[in-house]
């Protein structure tokens, strides 16, 4: 066999191997049973603050 050839075959076998190596650790990792956290854990809901120099103290929105 040629060399090339022979490298050729070397690099598709890792390409290969890291094919499959990839597979198995997602399907490990999407195996895994993924729960949203509780809303009783947030501390408090999101704030808007609006800051325009149109409104004064006496403007109600």
């Amino acid at each position: 066999m040629n060399r090339s050839k022979i490298v050729a075959i070397v690099t598709g076998a890792i390409s290969i191997l890291l094919a499959i190596a990839y597979l198995i650790i997602v399907q490990i990792l999407d195996y895994r049973d993924m729960k949203p956290a509780p809303i009783t854990l947030l501390d408090s809901p999101p704030a808007i603050t609006v800051l325009s120099p149109y409104l004064d103290k006496t403007t109600k929105v």
